[in-house]
């Protein structure tokens, strides 16, 4: 099952609903441009989590952020956030490719050995759910971030795409697979083979131990181009010039939210429309933990101590605080929720919609606001 190239992008960009990300780099000028962005009239007043009821309005100051603070955070977010995310990732694939060669030796998977399996891809895909916050640098330039995560996969391709190939090839190896569609790759097709069937023939247990490591291939490239780049990815070199590092990281966690409060949430739900496309790990039916991951990863970043020490530095620690409550109080909601969100209620499902929408306005009308940069074009929330 082969597929041209060109025709395979072309698939993957128009069933995915590619968003290509298009932030604006930051001039000499740190400060926000009047009228040039979509909150700028928002950035001189901005709200709390209670805005919609009138509560309180606050007014941002931003923060006066040295040349050296700028380049300790940076680094400090290459070391210590993007580079470790990537190599959990790396490593919990290695863990489901080894997994699998083990059990796959005896014959057919089954019973404990194949939920062993499944309780490893659950892992996987959540440090991926977590690494999706990088929105730029190496795995979108080379639109890897489709071959590790095909989603949403709106007319349900991974599905058949991953049979007909498992039965087209069932001595599948990691070279072959490397070249073909995306569609048939990653974490998706993966989660297709070990939750679409309830045991695992010699096909595709091939498939398993050939996608496992093809995937490790290409997390582990997208590493050591962090670790030798991250200078340039994060442009530490520039900030003595411009804000652009600040820009892209802060605008990829925005986008973080947004992409998982539309293309996880509202589409999927039917929440503000008609029903479309599935719930992350629909198969597995394990959404709930794909989207507890995202939160983890956006608390851990957004309440990092040297962040913190950043917003603070102003003597006012509200733009945090928010930032802190709403997460939680997010966290708190789906941990009652069921691990399928599509069956939980739909008070439920609303409220978490919401939730997420207060998150994207504190990160757009206050925490980018008070850090003096600006909100790119790729903007999709609309709230």
């Amino acid at each position: 099952m082969k597929i041209n190239h060109a025709l395979a992008m072309a698939l993957s960009a128009l069933s995915a609903g590619l968003l290509i990300s298009c932030v604006k780099p930051a001039d000499d000028n740190k400060a926000p441009e009047t009228g040039s962005q979509e909150v700028a009239q928002d950035s001189a007043a901005a709200s709390s989590p209670a805005e919609e009821n009138g509560d309180i309005t606050a007014k941002i100051n931003a923060v006066d952020i040295s040349t050296d603070t700028e380049t300790a955070y940076l680094t400090h977010v290459a070391d210590d956030i993007v580079i470790p995310a990537y190599a959990d990732v790396a490593k919990q694939s290695d863990l489901l490719h080894d997994l699998a060669e083990t059990h796959c030796q005896s014959g057919p998977v089954s019973g404990e050995e194949l939920q062993a399996l499944r309780d490893q891809w659950l892992v996987l895909a959540q440090a991926w759910a977590s690494a999706e916050m990088i929105n730029f640098g190496p795995a979108t330039a080379s639109m890897s971030n489709l071959y590790i995560n095909y989603y949403p996969d709106e007319r349900g391709l991974v599905h058949s795409g991953v049979a007909d190939l498992i039965t087209a090839n069932p001595q599948l190896t990691a070279e072959q697979l490397a070249n073909e569609s995306a569609i048939v790759q990653g974490v998706p097709g993966l989660e297709e083979a070990l939750y679409a069937n309830d045991s695992l023939d010699a096909g595709q247990c091939a498939y398993v131990i050939s996608a496992s490591s093809a995937l490790s291939t290409r997390l582990k490239e997208i590493e050591k181009n962090w670790q030798q780049n991250s200078t340039q990815l994060l442009a530490i070199d520039k900030v003595a010039d411009s804000d652009q590092g600040l820009n892209q990281w802060f605008n990829s966690l925005l986008s973080l939210v947004e992409t998982m409060k539309s293309n996880a949430i509202d589409q999927p739900l039917g929440l503000t429309g008609k029903a479309k496309g599935h719930l992350p790990a629909a198969t597995a039916a394990q959404s709930r933990a794909i989207i507890n991951a995202k939160l983890a990863t956006l608390n851990k970043v957004l309440t990092d101590p040297v962040l913190t020490e950043i917003l603070n530095s102003n003597n006012d620690s509200e733009v945090g605080n928010n930032l802190s409550t709403e997460l939680a109080e997010t966290t708190t909601l789906l941990a009652q929720m069921p691990e399928d969100l599509a069956t939980a209620d739909k008070d439920s499902q609303q409220a978490l919609y919401d939730h997420l929408t207060t998150i994207t306005r504190l990160i757009k009308r206050q925490l980018i606001p008070t850090l003096g940069i600006r909100v790119g074009f790729n903007s999709t929330d609309g709230d």
